[in-house]
């Protein structure tokens, strides 16, 4: 096996012994658990690890491993996925006006504090094409209307298909995602918005948050589903603020932190941080990778 580190996600129903049963599995093969993390959901009973292995001297194929693996997976009610360290996962980003999660993306990406393959960056407006040409990244321009939203759509899959994307980031995409869209590519679509929803919704929803006082600014990163904006959440934060604050004084403070949200949940995904469950997203901690 090329790849040293391997990661293996797993949730089943919790039940006595698995513990014992998965970290043998892998001590047989040979391997060396570098970390076992572990939470047990006791109101659904249910059973989530994340284990992270180092195959440095096994002589076990990727085939192998996972054919083996199965056979102690399927009488356990496994629900799993296994990533090779030597596998950078392929991501689009899609964006319409707004510049600044795309920049901080891309800046990310391009300094290795993400560790993927930015393949395009997908929009329904041309805005922003400068900033993906700064960084040698292909930029799509695909326009949409109410009348053409599925024909658009069709387009972007095919882009996406083309290019085997594992991850597509919507970087303030101003477009509703059909639900035919968002179940095709199910729990591999990350958006970010602001924390006011559902209470400012719309348009100008720093104006009317002004207009309310409001003492919090946050921004929440979750992946998308058909509800929109209730999809299960990686991500949150806020920044207290004052009366004093004007409503451009809000937006700014919402960019930033929309920035460093969408940010880290990207990486959590990246890094295979997360399991999801129903419409919670069970998030483990870096483990000193």
């Amino acid at each position: 096996m090329k790849s040293q580190i391997v990661t293996f996600l797993i949730k089943c129903p919790d039940q006595k012994g698995l513990v014992a049963k998965i970290t043998s599995f892998f001590y047989k093969k040979g391997f060396n658990i570098l970390s076992c993390q572990q939470y047990v959901n006791s109101v659904e009973d249910m059973y989530f690890m994340r284990i992270r292995l180092n195959a440095e001297g096994t002589n076990i194929s990727k085939e192998q491993l996972e054919e083996s693996f199965l056979e102690l997976a399927k009488p356990l009610q496994f629900k799993w996925s296994v990533n090779y360290g030597d596998e950078k996962k392929n991501v689009a980003i899609m964006v319409s006006h707004t510049s600044h999660n795309l920049y901080d993306l891309l800046e990310r990406s391009n300094e290795g504090r993400l560790n993927c393959n930015v393949k395009m960056v997908i929009s329904n407006h041309n805005k922003l094409r400068h900033i993906a040409e700064m960084f040698n990244v292909p930029y799509y321009h695909l326009p949409v209307t109410k009348e053409t939203k599925s024909e658009q759509e069709e387009q972007v899959k095919q882009l996406l298909d083309a290019n085997e994307i594992d991850l597509v980031v919507m970087a303030r995409y101003m477009q509703i995602l059909s639900s035919d869209f968002i179940n095709y590519y199910k729990d591999r679509i990350i958006n970010i918005h602001h924390s006011f929803l559902p209470a400012f919704q719309g348009a100008n929803p720093y104006k009317r948050a002004y207009e309310r006082g409001v003492k919090l600014i946050g921004a929440t990163a979750h992946y998308a589903t058909e509800d929109l904006d209730e999809g299960p959440i990686i991500e949150q934060d806020v920044k207290p603020v004052t009366h004093e604050s004007t409503t451009q004084t809000l937006k700014r403070i919402g960019a930033d932190i929309e920035k460093l949200v969408l940010a880290r949940a990207v990486k959590c995904h990246l890094n295979n941080q997360i399991i999801v469950s129903g419409n919670r997203a069970i998030v483990f901690p870096e483990s000193g990778e």
